[in-house]
């Protein structure tokens, strides 16, 4: 029984991962335009974390089983408030910047890939504190199947 468990929860945090791209992309589409729009991707970029700040509350008060008073910022490295969102900034102003002028498919395959490269790299070394993954020949070979097929996909 607990195999069929296991199973169980891994299809569906696998669904969860993939309904989480989807939301990142579409979100990346309203965001290009708005970006567009305004002929300004970093006031776009400002719009959508506003935006996420708001959703994000909300989600947060409704199913957060913790009171704010319960959390303990002091327990935090001051960084870690920060250098997410630096990072998030940049990267979500690279693909509001590059969505209109090389469309949506072919932004977010460059995106993947470079997550995947990077994610690749980081988990072998254990950068940002993450578990040390090791690069095994399964690894590698998905690294160089997707690498392939954004070729691939980029190929006109």
């Amino acid at each position: 029984m607990g195999l069929i468990l296991r199973a169980m929860r891994l299809f569906f945090l696998s669904i969860l991962g993939l309904a989480g791209g989807v939301f990142l992309a579409i979100q990346a589409g309203f965001n290009s335009q708005l970006g567009s729009t305004l002929k300004q991707p970093i006031l776009a970029v400002i719009a959508s974390s506003i935006s996420s700040v708001v959703f994000g509350c909300l989600l947060f008060f409704l199913i957060s089983k913790e009171s704010i008073h319960n959390i303990t910022t002091t327990q935090v490295p001051w960084h870690l408030w920060f250098i997410g969102g630096f990072f998030s900034v940049i990267g979500i102003a690279i693909y509001f910047y590059n969505i209109p002028k090389i469309g949506i498919s072919k932004m977010i395959a460059l995106g993947l890939c470079g997550q995947l490269i990077f994610s690749l790299i980081a988990g072998k070394y254990g950068w940002l504190n993450l578990p040390v993954e090791p690069i095994t020949t399964k690894r590698l070979a998905g690294t160089i199947a997707m690498i392939a097929g954004i070729i691939l996909f980029n190929i006109k």
